[in-house]
């Protein structure tokens, strides 16, 4: 890693720089690889506060707002980014960058990130933050349980094939056909996927006029078909199921499918952690009236414009970032869980290339992925594809996902529950001034 006048008086300081992260395993990996290596060479200690999302994203936003200062390092989104860059809550990167040497420049290799993770993380042609790790979504598939019952997984699926096949294998083994996130949250939770279902049917959250779409004869087609979909033939106890537990039954072999997010990919094929190394099949994500329907996302470092140690937690975001890091937990932790999505040289890489059998679909899965329109009709949140970039949208996300967990476990119909997010929508709309 080269060295800078300022990380040579940070580390000589011995400043402590304060990280928050969310508690997933690649994070877990990052503070492992922080203590092991970036502690010892720099001379700078690092402590980090480790939340669930949901948790990590009320603390940091409230944090940043305030100018409080307890972070140094946020981990944060493709969706926070250019939103708190706007507010001046996270400090321009580009500078720091425009100060380095040739060689720093060259050991980082900005132009070796994804261009559309640099776009999603800049605001004005400003880098605002760095991608730690970035994904879409895909369709993971058991294939001993395919091959089982004599089932093929097409390459390009529809949600009418998936539903088909899932109900055929709930019926022929007992256990769920698919598994499918209903946590309520917007984020790391059901609104992820369930919104790619909703542009897949042809619904949206908004118009071009910003009215309301959320009770549209599409959008409530979507989300019906989801909740019919989870209440026949997906997992019990749904409303409970984020991430982390769908990740831990499709590892156990307990589920036949499970469409989420490409990272994990790498912890279904670590045989430290999963029990159906090499029975994993992929196929893109379903497609209905529109065909490219993945989503982006990119969990990111950005430095709190409050920090007092600007300079140092420089110097970690862009070793926690780079390809020196990607090498170090491929290494030592394994190249099956090297942080993906992000760099070309990562898929380059004939050590990762062997390691991970899902390494050019992930890609491919990511270069799909329809950025710029995320919807089949033009909507006036360009730029995002499972949320809807506006500053309200964590609130209003979190309370229609509530909803929506309702009528997944029944306890009112879909279309009561989207007559009330309707209601939530508009009011988003017009109170925050989107609505002429």
């Amino acid at each position: 890693m080269g060295g800078t006048d300022s990380e040579s008086e940070t580390g000589s300081d011995g400043d402590t720089l304060t990280v928050a992260t969310v508690n997933n395993p690649d994070m877990k990996i990052m503070q492992r690889m922080t203590e092991e290596f970036f502690e010892k060479e720099t001379g700078i200690n690092v402590e980090f506060v480790v939340l669930p999302e949901n948790d990590l994203r009320k603390k940091v936003t409230e944090d940043v707002a305030l100018g409080a200062g307890l972070f140094d390092i946020v981990t944060i989104s493709t969706y926070d980014t250019p939103i708190w860059a706007e507010n001046g809550w996270i400090e321009p990167l580009t500078p720091m960058f425009e100060k380095l040497d040739a060689e720093e420049l060259e050991a980082y290799a900005m132009e070796d990130v994804f261009q559309v993770l640099r776009d999603a993380l800049s605001y004005e042609d400003t880098q605002y933050a760095l991608p730690f790790y970035g994904e879409s979504s895909m369709l993971y598939y058991n294939k001993t349980i395919f091959e089982e019952l004599g089932l093929e997984m097409p390459l390009e699926p529809t949600w009418e094939e998936i539903g088909e096949l899932a109900r055929t294998i709930k019926e022929g083994t007992g256990k769920p056909g698919i598994t499918l996130r209903g946590l309520p949250g917007w984020g790391g939770e059901v609104m992820a996927p369930l919104t790619t279902v909703i542009n897949a049917f042809g619904g949206s959250w908004y118009d071009m006029d910003w009215n309301a779409q959320l009770n549209s004869e599409k959008t409530v087609e979507a989300v019906q078909f989801y909740a019919d979909l989870i209440q026949d033939a997906g997992q019990p106890g749904a409303i409970n199921t984020g991430f982390t537990e769908a990740l831990t039954l499709m590892s156990t072999g307990e589920t036949a499918m499970w469409y989420d997010a490409t990272v994990a990919a790498g912890f279904l094929n670590n045989p430290d952690d999963s029990q159906v190394v090499g029975e994993i099949g992929y196929a893109f994500a379903p497609k209905m009236e529109k065909e490219q329907t993945g989503w982006l996302y990119a969990w990111s470092l950005a430095i709190e414009s409050a920090s007092k140690n600007k300079d140092a937690a420089f110097e970690f975001i862009k070793w926690a970032t780079s390809k020196e890091y990607i090498e170090l937990v491929g290494e030592n932790e394994g190249w099956v869980v090297a942080p993906s999505g992000t760099r070309t040289s990562t898929y380059e890489n004939p050590n990762y290339q062997e390691a991970a059998p899902f390494a050019e679909m992930v890609l491919d899965a990511i270069e799909r992925v329809d950025y710029e329109q995320p919807t089949v009709d033009p909507v006036p949140y360009e730029g995002g594809v499972q949320y809807v970039v506006i500053p309200e949208f964590q609130e209003l996300g979190t309370e229609v996902s509530q909803h929506i967990a309702s009528a997944i476990a029944g306890d009112v119909t879909v279309e009561e529950a989207m007559n009330e997010a309707q209601k939530l929508a508009e009011a988003v709309a017009e109170e925050g001034g989107y609505k002429e």
